[in-house]
């Protein structure tokens, strides 16, 4: 008797945003994670110029060593394309010599992209047109949660408190009245970003226009927020696997405990700098708010499959959202798995249940 054939997981990552190292070891993760007789894994790379290549698929090569980050390059591997077309089936390796090869048939896509080209519906309206599931959310509630402006009014509409904030398009500068509305200190932040990357805290208003060029390098959007002083607290949410409200993990607080004056991308990734506790060592009725926050915020941007969502708890125990990403890091330091393994939900299972719900869910409008 044959044994049942496997899932084929097209994992992508890489890609062409300033999160390419971090997808990198997002990617590497999972795919020491995923079970080999459950699970076939096709390691796709995306270059930061925007190629895609089929790679060895060895997480050793994808993690972060010495503090060298991994990078995607042409000579990782033969170049394949993912055609628009429901029709084609899978991936197509591109040959010089013997022309275009189809591989078998990919049952769903783990695209384990942050940023820009990944995490803000554009590789989902893809798969979309190529009619090929996928893990995650579809392409508004990416497009949506990966614009910082965006998730914070849905936020507002759906009643969850955010933090003082002003808006700064192309060629726009921030207004006297906006600086008395906002005080300081103030963090600046491209609006379509993430990993901490383009953020500056401003002390003095001398500082603001180059912290506004500096995230102004990643996205012309630029977003000035009023200092929340309290705790940051995160919270992880998945999908439910049979229907109904999304599920909420224990939440985690991240203290940045030397070095750095908040967390920036390398107390983050490259720095022994920062303390996590898990759970957060909150009162039981604002943990419980936290987690409805993160929930609604979640339905309210109509999320799919996972997210994490940002808060802040000030000393008043009050609560502010900061942020959702709807592909969190899956490094070995991220949060989302850490938060979920504490849950009950093993980094292993975590990964297998994602894959999952977006067989279950597939493509197209639900």
């Amino acid at each position: 008797m044959s044994s049942p054939r496997k899932t084929r997981v097209a994992l992508v990552f890489g890609g062409r945003s300033t999160e390419h190292a971090i997808s990198c070891v997002s990617a590497g993760s999972i795919m020491a994670a995923l079970d080999p007789d459950e699970f076939e894994v096709i390691p796709v790379g995306i270059t930061r110029a925007g190629q895609w290549v089929l790679t060895a698929g060895d997480p050793a090569e994808l993690a972060i060593a010495d503090r060298r980050l991994p990078e995607i390059t042409p000579e990782t591997g033969k170049a394949v394309v993912l055609p628009a077309d429901p029709t084609a089936n899978g991936l197509m390796v591109l040959d010089a010599a013997a022309g275009p090869q189809a591989l078998a048939g990919v049952d769903v896509v783990f695209p384990a992209l942050h940023g820009a080209y990944g995490e803000d519906g554009t590789i989902q309206g893809m798969l979309e047109m190529a009619g090929i599931p996928y893990v995650g959310a579809n392409v508004f509630a990416s497009a949506a949660a990966m614009d910082k402006e965006f998730t914070k009014k849905l936020a507002v509409a759906e009643g969850i408190p955010v933090g003082p904030y002003a808006v700064l398009r192309s060629g726009v500068s921030l207004s006297e009245a906006d600086k008395e509305r906002l005080g300081l200190p103030v963090f600046v932040k491209p609006s379509r970003a993430g990993s901490s990357y383009g953020i500056s805290k401003v002390n003095d208003w001398s500082e603001l226009d180059a912290a506004v060029t500096e995230a102004r390098q990643i996205d012309p959007k630029v977003l000035v927020e009023a200092a929340i002083v309290g705790r940051e607290i995160e919270c992880g949410v998945l999908e439910a696997e049979t229907g109904g409200a999304p599920e909420a993990s224990l939440l985690a607080e991240v203290r940045v405990v030397s070095g750095h004056e908040f967390y920036d991308f390398e107390a983050k990734y490259l720095d022994d700098s920062c303390e996590y506790d898990i759970p957060a060592g909150l009162p039981p009725e604002v943990t419980r708010q936290v987690q409805d926050y993160a929930c609604r915020t979640f339905t309210a941007l109509d999320c799919a499959g996972l997210a994490r969502v940002d808060f802040f708890v000030t000393p008043e125990l009050d609560v502010y959202l900061n942020e959702i990403n709807t592909m969190p890091g899956f490094t070995p330091t991220s949060m989302f798995p850490r938060m979920w393994a504490e849950t009950g939900l093993a980094y292993p299972k975590l990964v297998s249940r994602l894959l999952r719900t977006a067989l279950n869910r597939g493509t197209g409008l639900h």
